[in-house]
C-alpha cells in the first residue's frame, strides 16, 4: 500500500502548501485552505473504481464521426432553449440555485417529461417514497423514469452502468461521496473528484447527466470554483422565494450561447414555461400614472416589454437616497448624474427608487433610456403618454446609443400594440420598421422629456 500524500489548497485561487494557513499568501483571502489527498492508495478499491468505467482510445480527429443526433428534445421549450436548441449527448450540467427556489422541481420534471427518454433520478437527500409523492403533486408523464436514492459515487456508477440511461440526474453533488477519499461528503475533495469520475462516464457513454448544487450566502455555487471549470454547462436558477416567477440563466455553455433565458412561472403542479414574458412584466393601469414606463429590453434571441418604475421624491435629511431593486445601483446613479448634468434636473435634492415589475433582475443597457424616462415622469410627476415604449444606450455625455437587436425590441413593441418607441437617433437607414408603430429617434437625452409627454 502506498503512503497517502495530503496537501492543502485554496478554494479561491489554488494555491498549493503543505500545512493549513490562515491567510493564502497568492491571492491574500482568508479561512479558503482546504485539505485534498493528492496521491490515492493502490489498493482495491481504486482498480475497481477505475474498471467500473470505460476506457477510450485516441482517434485521428478525421476518422471521428459526428453523432446525427447532435441535440435532445427535453420536452420543455424553456430548458431547450437556455440549452442551445436542446441537450447534447455526454455533456455534464450543473444547476443552481438558492434553497426553495425550485431545482429539485425542475430537475425532477425534467426526468418525468414525457419526452421517450430513460431516465435515472439519483437522490442523496430523499427517499424514493418522498419522490414519488413529489412525482405525483408534479404528475407522472413518464413511467419509465427510474429512481435510486443512493449516496455512494461507486454504487451510482455502477447502476448507470447497468440500467444504461439517456439522462442522469443527481440531487445533488454535495451529497455524494466516494470510498477513494476519507473527507466526508460535500468537502472540496469529494465534490471535485465525484464531478470528475461523472465527468469522465458522461465523455466515454454519451451519457448526459444533470447535477444539481447548492449555493452560499454570497450566491455563488458551493464548492471549488474548480467545479464550474469541469462541467460543460452551469445553470443558475433565480428569482425571488415571494414571487412566483423563475429566471433559468445560462452562465457558462461549451456548447451554445450563454446569455439566453428560461422565464417559468411555479404553480401546485409544478413549474410551467412562460412562452411570452411580457405578458407578465406589463401591467395594465385603468390612468396613466407618473414615474412608469415601459422599456423594450432582449435576452438573448428573445425580445420582451418590461415595465420600469421609478420615485422621485424631495431628500428628508441629508444625503438623498438611492435604491434600484432589479438593476445596478451604481449603473443607476451614473444615469442620474447625467441626467442631472444634460438636461438640468436637481436630483442631488433628491430622493430616488427604482422598481422592476415583476422581481426581474436586468443587466440590459438598452434599458437606460426607459429608467431615464420614468425617473423624468415622475422629476416632473407627469405620466408618459400612452402607448410609448424606450429602446436606448446613454453615454456619459448625453448621447442615445443604438440598443442591441434594436429592430427585434421594435418589432416585439408592435406586436403588442404600442404606438410609439423612442430610439436612438443613430440607428441606421436600413433598419426595418413595422407597421402600426410610430418611431421617434432622438439624439441626445436633452431631447427626451419633448418626446415622452408629446401627444
Amino acid at each position: 500500500m502506498a503512503k497517502v500524500k495530503k496537501a492543502f489548497f485554496c478554494k479561491n485561487c489554488g494555491h498549493e502548501a503543505p500545512k493549513w494557513l490562515g491567510k493564502c499568501p497568492a491571492c491574500g483571502e482568508w479561512n479558503t485552505f482546504a485539505e485534498e489527498i493528492i496521491a490515492r492508495e493502490s489498493g482495491p478499491a481504486a482498480a475497481s473504481a477505475a474498471g467500473a468505467l470505460p476506457t477510450a482510445k485516441p482517434q485521428r480527429v478525421g476518422d471521428i464521426r459526428e453523432s446525427d443526433q447532435r441535440r435532445i428534445d427535453l420536452g420543455n421549450p424553456e430548458i431547450n432553449r437556455v440549452l442551445g436548441g436542446g441537450l447534447v449527448p455526454g455533456s455534464l450540467i450543473l444547476l443552481g440555485g438558492e434553497p426553495g427556489i425550485g431545482k429539485s422541481t425542475l430537475s425532477l420534471q425534467i426526468a418525468l417529461a414525457p419526452n421517450g427518454l430513460k431516465t435515472l433520478y439519483v437522490s442523496g437527500e430523499e427517499s424514493a417514497e418522498q419522490i414519488k409523492m413529489r412525482a405525483t403533486r408534479l404528475g407522472i408523464r413518464n413511467e419509465e423514469c427510474m429512481v435510486y436514492a443512493e449516496t455512494l459515487l461507486e454504487n451510482i456508477v455502477a447502476q448507470i452502468a447497468e440500467q444504461k440511461p439517456d439522462v442522469v440526474v443527481v440531487d445533488s453533488i454535495q451529497t455524494i461521496y466516494t470510498d477513494l477519499l476519507d473527507s466526508s461528503a460535500g468537502s472540496v475533495s469529494q465534490i471535485r473528484e465525484c464531478a470528475a469520475t461523472l465527468l469522465k462516464y458522461a465523455k466515454s457513454t454519451a451519457t448526459s447527466i444533470f447535477i444539481i448544487g447548492h449555493i452560499t450566502k454570497d450566491g455563488a455555487i458551493a464548492g471549488p470554483k474548480i467545479l464550474e471549470h469541469i462541467v460543460d454547462v452551469v445553470l443558475q436558477f433565480e428569482g425571488d422565494s415571494n414571487n412566483v416567477y423563475r429566471i433559468l440563466r445560462g452562465i457558462k455553455n461549451r456548447f451554445g450561447a450563454t446569455f439566453e433565458i428560461g422565464v417559468f412561472e411555479m404553480l401546485d403542479d409544478g413549474l410551467r414555461g412562460v412562452d411570452n414574458p411580457s405578458e407578465i412584466l406589463l401591467t395594465h393601469y385603468e390612468e396613466p400614472l407618473s414615474g412608469i414606463a415601459v422599456g423594450a429590453s432582449a435576452d438573448g434571441v428573445r425580445p420582451y416589454l418590461i415595465e420600469v418604475q421609478a420615485l422621485v421624491s424631495g431628500a428628508a435629511y441629508g444625503t438623498p437616497q438611492r435604491t434600484a431593486t432589479g438593476f445596478d445601483a451604481r449603473r443607476m446613479s451614473m444615469l442620474l448624474a447625467v441626467v442631472e448634468k444634460r438636461i438640468g434636473l436637481k436630483m442631488f435634492q433628491k430622493d430616488v427608487f427604482l422598481n422592476f415589475a415583476g422581481g426581474f433582475k436586468v443587466a440590459d443597457p438598452g434599458l437606460d433610456l426607459a429608467v431615464v424616462a420614468a425617473v423624468v415622469s415622475s422629476y416632473y410627476d407627469r405620466p408618459v403618454g400612452e402607448g410609448f415604449c424606450c429602446a436606448g444606450e446613454i453615454g456619459l455625455s448625453g448621447e442615445v446609443r443604438p440598443a442591441p437587436r434594436t429592430e427585434q425590441r421594435i418589432s416585439e413593441a408592435a406586436r403588442l400594440g404600442f404606438r410609439r418607441i423612442i430610439v436612438s437617433g443613430y440607428l441606421g437607414k436600413g433598419a426595418k420598421r413595422p407597421r402600426g408603430i410610430e418611431i421617434v429617434q432622438i439624439n441626445s437625452i436633452d431631447q427626451l422629456p419633448r418626446a415622452l409627454f408629446m401627444e
